[in-house]
């Protein structure tokens, strides 16, 4: 029977009737109820400083380039390579202090829905953005920082916000941060370049977080780059930019990485000798 407008509207109006009818004081289920509460479906692994120290010493002096060539050797071929967007804010080029390898401990901020403080006295402005450090976006990650972390930050994207400063990247590091990696943005950049602490960002973020973004999660997995981040993953960064190993993986990458880095290096070894060049920091 060819379905006319006039039944497909009865039909539509009959449905819609029913749903109103439904009553919506009934109780939902309590599966429902924990859902509609927010629910994570990625657990977060824990690993103890230990497993995470025994991790890094496999992928110590390893390249992001080695790295790339382990995950094909896995079968996770273009797997964990960020965006060329995501780049080191300085490198040193004579002994290669802006490269890391570390363990991901992430956080997300979001852009804020709030409304900015508006005109105040300078001592009101103060209380409003003391308030919002405090209560909408702190650095509740900082507790997690230890030796051999690696912060990855997914933060508001369209923000001018400077979540990484010269302040908090010191304070980072004094508990052990090896590297930071953002999605956005970070300021005092001249500072950070100074400080040697080494960050890889998308570009300059002026402005500070009150009124501009919130703490949404910490230690919950992140999205860089195009890359998702999960806390406990291998960070790797260099003049070639982020690559991330995810932990399930992270030895049998390691190994194949070291045989290209150490075949790499004996044959440029050959070739320095060869154009009469000293040796440096990257064949020794």
């Amino acid at each position: 029977m060819k379905t006319t407008p006039f039944l497909t509207a009865t039909r539509g109006a009959l449905l819609l009737a029913a749903a109103l009818s439904w009553p919506i004081s009934a109780a939902e289920p309590p599966a429902v109820a924990a859902l509609r509460a927010g629910t994570n479906f990625l657990a977060t692994p824990v690993y103890s400083a230990e497993e995470d120290a025994a991790l890094l010493r496999l992928y110590a002096g390893l390249r992001v380039a080695d790295v790339c060539d382990g995950l094909d050797a896995v079968g996770l071929p273009n797997r964990g390579l960020m965006s060329p967007d995501i780049h080191p804010l300085w490198r040193d080029t004579e002994r290669f202090t802006h490269r890391f390898v570390g363990i991901a401990v992430t956080a997300r901020y979001v852009p804020t829905q709030q409304p900015f403080a508006g005109a105040a006295s300078v001592e009101e402005y103060d209380r409003w953005a003391g308030a919002w450090y405090t209560q909408r976006s702190p650095e509740p990650f900082v507790p997690l920082l230890r030796p051999g972390s690696a912060l990855v930050i997914e933060d508001a994207p369209d923000s001018d916000v400077g979540s990484i400063g010269s302040n908090n990247i010191m304070a980072w590091k004094l508990r052990g941060c090896v590297g930071v990696v953002t999605s956005a943005t970070a300021r005092d950049t001249d500072e950070i370049i100074a400080e040697k602490i080494p960050l890889y960002f998308k570009r300059p973020g002026r402005g500070i977080r009150p009124g501009r973004n919130e703490i949404e999660s910490v230690n919950r997995p992140v999205v860089v780059g195009g890359v998702t981040v999960i806390p406990g993953d291998v960070i790797v960064a260099d003049g070639d930019g982020v690559i991330v190993v995810p932990r399930a993986r992270a030895e049998a990458v390691a190994h194949y990485a070291r045989k290209i880095l150490e075949g790499d290096k004996a044959a440029r070894r050959g070739l320095y000798e060869k154009l009469g060049l000293p040796p440096d920091e990257s064949v020794r």
